[in-house]
């Protein structure tokens, strides 16, 4: 193979990783026995080569065992023909039943931007709704809102250039060292290049702080107080570039309402002077924001507060300047583009504006388009609880577990007259509700275009070949299309037809003067498409690169607005049954649901189990010790989480991630307490300041097991991780147990394997070995107290004779390499340990020369540098 599309050796293809929104460039090379090898592309301009721990496991998540290979409906297998005539009659019949407000489409960041183009014109153009909405909605609506108040469009102004080009970047409700690996990587080397500052700006303490000259500890909701102290003081120090407010609307309003706010940040007062005197003195700032700034009930106002400090400094659009949102899947800025939320049409197109909407409803061809907007995510959910939206298809998410109040979303999908899922797999919480399963073509499988935070456009390419009777999203959706009339409009063959549409149809953006403007691509053929190289958007009369150097906005004026914010608490108030705020988010080596990281025996090594981080004056306080299980609850629901006490925790504050389900964790699915409360403007949750209450969960014991197939336990606490031999449980019950070895037969479903065991009844302590012809086939270990037990050397046992099995503990002459630090290479605590005290190992640096631990993404050096210092000092780990 030769060409753009193919890498440095004979069989491997360049493709995009499917995880977050950098958009890192792949290099995938098939074994011709459905797996693959995965390695960092040097020549995809966001990683230049390097992968985080996620995307080096990506050849570990392919595989049959988990998918979903025929159309299902009402439980039973059938064929593509007799599924998709049902999905189009039934929305057909709801259709001129009760009108096409009453359909609904829930889409992914998943999608290729080509699905994301035809869901979208199916239901805005053709439907006739604007009730399509997606899983994105969760992680940048806000900033979308942000932009188009104060750009006139969703325009990401910056590129990731900038932050190598940068002598300040500041980090806003971003933890970039563990949710953007690559890009933290390349911040920390032009730290070490040119000095560039740090600052992170986070109620946590996270991995970002390692590497940062000053991390504020702010209160939630204190971000637009911070910014508008920053506001008023660069006017009154006399950094406000006046010649680039003659490009700008609003100042005055903007900074009256700054000065009246008083908002309380949490923080000390000399250390709020010091972040204000460093931001002002250094010229070159990047300020990048994430979800800690989106997921919040005054979300846009956040971002206009960040945005108003550009804008009135002129720090925006030049080398090193501007603010910066990174997005969290590796296609939210491709939904983005192609109308994929429910208040946007496609290329940036205004929804409301008669102009624009006659536009597209032309170009189209469409009978009808809606002149408002649909229902958002959290609304549409509502709706399909109480009726409203009565034929739902939801597509490569998993809503009953993601949305807030998702015990009331799994109701209400359960309860919604007519429910498809079209996705990879049917081991999902969603996918279990769905009266139509319809399998999907995975990553390796898909053909198509993702478009990373930076506005890149990258080809990801299809590897593997579907297996089953899976089918591409763009192509299932247009048969729906098909089938309910429209056959002219949805006769697609190639996904580049579909990509020429949407180029094409951005010329018609572009002449409205919108940002948003590929038409320079509008005459790929299939061989350039397939040879298509990463391209920054816009690519018409001007090229990609940065926008608003030259003061040309995008509102009628061509000026920008500066936008007057108050700062206001979360809206959910801490009471006295309620006094604790909890933030969710997300781990270093997870994604999302887990659907495709859960199939990775490396990335569930690290963090095996769901938990709770609290400080250790609120864990003193309620009783709380460390491992024992937390039960955290308010009106929405309940979690049951494993105790971590830890200093990183402001007090009062308490933090969760979010990615078990019902599938790996049932008692742990985090955004059951988040409340849907959403951000007015942008309809995004508030996702990171739910009001709960803590308390010790009674339990009656604790167990620890391992198994060589799956099993699913039945106690009050579980949650399950996949193992290289098989499986791994985390248990505990409330509820006395009698017979344990009774119990670890029903448990692991062994009811003839032979038995091994030791108990001490009066300790409540009991481990039990079930074997087969000397091979383990699962254990189980029980005590009222944590289990004390070495896991990851118990993990590896089943298949093998299990020496030293009842124990718990690997035999002195076996190395212990200690639970997994560095999941991108497999090097455990133990063995990081002993390297620094053999030989004398001092710096970070130092380990990976000696280990290679933290070499490849990074993610996992704060980790490192806390080893380093427990080992040099002793006292610390007291």
């Amino acid at each position: 193979m030769t060409g753009p599309d193919a890498g440095p050796e004979a069989g491997t293809v360049r493709s995009t990783c499917p995880y977050c929104g950098v958009g890192c460039g792949v290099l995938l090379t098939p074994d011709g026995a459905g797996g693959l090898s995965v390695k960092g592309d040097p020549d995809h301009p966001a990683n230049f080569g390097r992968l985080c721990s996620k995307g080096a496991a990506l050849g570990e998540t392919v595989g049959l065992g988990h998918r979903l290979l025929t159309p299902r409906v009402f439980g039973r297998d059938t064929d593509w023909d007799s599924a998709l005539d049902l999905v189009a009659d039934r929305f057909r019949q709801v259709i001129e039943t009760h009108g096409p407000d009453a359909t609904a489409f829930y889409v992914s960041g998943q999608l290729l931007t080509e699905d994301y183009y035809v869901a979208n014109k199916l239901m805005k153009g053709f439907i006739g709704s604007a009730n399509i909405d997606t899983n994105s909605r969760l992680c940048m609506a806000s900033t979308v809102a942000g932009h188009r108040r104060a750009f006139g469009t969703d325009t990401v102004p910056g590129t990731y250039e900038d932050l190598e080009e940068a002598d300040l970047v500041v980090l806003v409700g971003s933890n970039l060292a563990w949710n953007h690996p690559v890009l933290y990587q390349r911040l920390l080397a032009a730290r070490a290049r040119r000095g560039t500052k740090i600052v992170v700006i986070d109620p946590r303490r996270t991995a970002s702080c390692d590497g940062a000259d000053m991390h504020l500890a702010i209160r939630p909701g204190g971000d637009v107080a911070l910014f508008n102290r920053l506001f008023v003081a660069a006017y009154e120090g006399g950094a406000v570039d006046n010649a680039f407010l003659a490009h700008t609307g609003g100042f005055d309003d903007t900074l009256r309402t700054a000065w009246a706010d008083g908002g309380d940040t949490g923080l000390v007062e000399g250390d709020v002077l010091a972040f204000i005197n460093l931001w002002l003195k250094t010229e070159r700032v990047v300020t990048v924001f994430s979800q800690g700034v989106n997921q919040s009930s005054q979300g846009t106002d956040k971002v206009n507060a960040i945005l108003n400090c550009h804008l009135a400094t002129g720090r925006i659009g030049q080398p090193g300047m501007g603010p910066f949102s990174v997005t969290g899947q590796p296609n939210a800025m491709g939904g983005r583009e192609v109308g994929g939320l429910a208040n946007m049409l496609a290329c940036h197109i205004t929804l409301e504006n008669p102009d624009h909407r006659a536009a597209v409803r032309d170009f189209w061809q469409a009978p009808q388009m809606p002149d408002r907007a649909g229902l958002k995510a959290v609304d549409m959910f509502r709706a399909a609880g109480d009726g409203r939206i009565k034929a739902l298809w939801i597509i490569h998410t998993n809503p009953a577990v993601t949305l807030p109040e998702a015990d009331a979303v799994r109701d209400a999908i359960a309860a919604c007259d007519f429910v498809v899922v079209s996705d990879i797999t049917d081991r999902t919480d969603t996918a279990r509700l769905a009266d139509v399963l319809l399998p999907a073509t995975a990553w390796g499988e898909k053909d198509g275009t993702v478009t990373n935070s930076d506005r890149t456009i990258s080809r990801q390419r299809a590897v593997l070949p579907a297996p089953g009777q899976a089918r591409p999203d763009w192509d299932i959706l247009a048969e729906v299309g098909r089938r309910m009339g429209w056959r002219a409009a949805f006769d697609y063959r190639s996904p580049a037809e579909i990509f020429r549409e949407h180029a094409a149809l951005s010329g018609i953006a572009g002449a409205f003067g919108l940002d948003f403007d590929i038409s320079g691509l509008a005459e790929v053929n299939e061989d350039t498409y397939a040879a298509l190289r990463p391209t920054r958007w816009p690519v018409a009369s001007r090229r990609g690169g940065r926008f608003f150097g030259d003061g040309q906005f995008f509102h009628r004026d061509g000026k920008a607005r500066l936008v007057p914010v108050t700062s206001r608490p979360p809206a959910a108030p801490l009471t006295d049954d309620t006094p604790f705020r909890l933030n969710t988010g997300r781990l270093r080596d997870q994604w999302h649901t887990m659907t495709r990281t859960g199939l990775s025996p490396r990335l569930g090594a690290h963090m095996a189990e769901p938990f709770l981080d609290i400080h250790p004056e609120d864990a003193r306080r309620l009783g709380l010790a460390p491992a024992e299980i937390a039960e955290v609850s308010n009106a929405h629901g309940r979690a049951l989480l494993r105790v971590r006490i830890t200093a990183a925790q402001r007090p009062g504050e308490v933090f969760a991630p979010m990615h078990w389900t019902a599938e790996t964790a049932p008692c742990a699915r985090t955004c059951a307490l988040v409340p849907g409360t959403c951000d007015p403007i942008s309809g995004q949750p508030e996702s990171k300041a739910a009001a709960v209450s803590v308390r010790t969960f009674p339990a009656e014991w604790y167990g620890f097991a391992v198994s060589a197939r799956e099993f699913t336990p039945t106690c009050a606490y579980w949650a399950r991780v996949r193992t290289t031999a098989g499986w791994r449980a985390e248990l505990a019950g409330c509820a006395p147990v009698e017979d344990w070895e009774a119990e670890a037969h029903a448990l692991f479903d062994l009811p003839d394997a032979s038995v091994s065991s030791v108990a001490d009844r009066a300790k409540g302590m009991a481990r039990i070995a079930l074997f087969d012809e000397g091979r383990l086939l699962a254990a189980l270990f029980v005590s009222r107290a944590p289990v004390a037990v070495m896991r990851d050397y118990l993990a590896v046992l089943p298949r093998t004779d299990g020496e030293g099995v009842l124990s718990g503990r690997r035999p002195a002459d076996r190395p212990d390499p200690g639970p997994i630090l560095c999941a991108c290479l497999g090097v455990g605590v133990n063995t990081i340990v002993s390297a620094i005290e053999r030989q004398g190992l001092l710096s970070v640096d130092a380990v990976g020369d000696a280990l290679q631990a933290g070499t490849n993404c990074g993610s996992c050096r704060p980790e490192i540098a806390d080893l380093l210092a427990r080992v040099q000092t002793p006292e610390a780990a007291e």
